[in-house]
């Protein structure tokens, strides 16, 4: 009895999923982004780092269970009424990581070069809703899972050694190749159906095109340093601590320019010094070097001047980020920018502001906010 009840609840399933399969992808796009969305929050908590570590091995099971199910070796076993559920799963999981990687990136991102990575992750991000009919080619499969892999471990390890530099990037990526390399092959041996699918050279091929592209774009400064994130960056009129507090006085946008709380016109008189205020989040026990680059736009060449790079050393852990702050006395008029940098130069964010000598100060839009 208890027997038969379990096979009409599970033909009931699958005929409802059959009926709305085509909602299906769609339902769990939008409902993993909004579960992400609510649940994560810093990379270095538990539960991050344990959803992270469960989406990223139930991917790689969902994924070894899709490539053997072709083989018919569930022909007789209870895993053949859930086969058709692989594509879904592997979408999901997918999804869930690509998701966490986009909202922990768009932290990070700032209006700048760096924003063309973040571009790309959020594209795959959305196309993984039309990845369901496509998932069946091997091809896109094992490539956007060894993206997603990378970017696994350039999120993790950090996290895990308290160390972020070039070499840990460097030894992240090579650790997700040669992971993701061994996972095929054993895929590929296993599989008799993978091998009639896939060229085993051109797959490694479309796999180096990968690794050495998202390298290039490291290099090339192109990707933000996560898990480094600027929370909060301003131009102001004055920076003092009180209590362990840091009191900044700053003028305020209108109301409904809510992306930015700086007015991009700094008023200032002669002599006056411009400070510039971050505060930046860093996994517990994390230190890193970080620079306040001084960038002046030269009108007459139409460029951009390094002026001063001006450092200190910063500690993760704090949930409303480090914070610090530089200044610059008798600064010139015109366009300026402060890049927040590491000491290998990618780019944490960027601050705008104009500079306006002699311009009269609003008194009103001035405020005060503690950090």
């Amino acid at each position: 009895m208890k027997r038969t009840l379990v096979k009409v609840r599970n033909s009931k399933v699958a005929r409802t999923f059959q009926a709305n399969q085509k909602y299906a992808p769609l339902l769990f796009f939008v409902g993993g982004f909004i579960l992400d969305s609510l649940t994560l929050g810093r990379i270095d908590r538990l539960y991050d780092l344990i959803a992270l570590c469960t989406y990223m091995t139930l991917l790689t099971l969902s994924i070894y269970l899709y490539n053997i199910a072709d083989d018919g070796k569930w022909k007789n076993s209870f895993l053949k009424r859930y086969e058709m559920y692989l594509p879904l799963a592997i979408q999901f999981f997918f999804g869930g990581l690509s998701s966490a990687f986009v909202i922990y990136f768009f932290r990070s991102v700032s209006l700048s070069k760096t924003v063309t990575f973040f571009i790309i992750l959020l594209a795959l991000f959305i196309a993984n809703e039309f990845l369901k009919k496509r998932i069946s080619n091997k091809y896109l499969q094992f490539s956007v899972y060894f993206f997603v892999n990378f970017t696994f471990f350039t999120f993790i390890t950090p996290v895990f050694i308290k160390i972020m530099n070039t070499y840990v990037f460097i030894i992240s990526g090579f650790v997700s190749l040669a992971f993701t390399m061994a996972f095929i092959l054993f895929i590929y041996r296993t599989s008799y159906s993978t091998r009639l699918e896939i060229g085993i050279k051109k797959m490694i091929s479309f796999i180096v095109v990968i690794y050495t592209t998202i390298n290039l774009f490291y290099f090339f400064n192109l990707i933000p340093p996560v898990p480094l994130a600027l929370d909060s960056g301003m131009v102001a009129h004055d920076v003092k601590v009180e209590n362990n507090h840091y009191v900044v006085t700053y003028e305020a946008n209108e109301w409904y320019i809510f992306w930015r709380k700086h007015h991009l016109e700094f008023a200032a008189v002669p002599g006056e010094k411009v400070f510039v205020f971050t505060s930046i989040f860093a996994p517990t026990d994390i230190k890193k070097s970080i620079f306040h680059r001084w960038k002046w736009h030269n009108d007459s060449t139409d460029t951009w001047e390094i002026v001063d790079d001006i450092g200190y050393q910063i500690t993760g852990g704090r949930d409303a980020g480090y914070r610090g702050y530089t200044y610059k006395k008798n600064i010139k008029p015109g366009l300026w920018k402060v890049e927040v940098i590491t000491e290998e130069e990618l780019i944490i964010g960027v601050i705008d502001f104009e500079i306006i000598i002699g311009s009269s100060l609003d008194s009103t839009s001035l405020v005060e906010e503690k950090f």
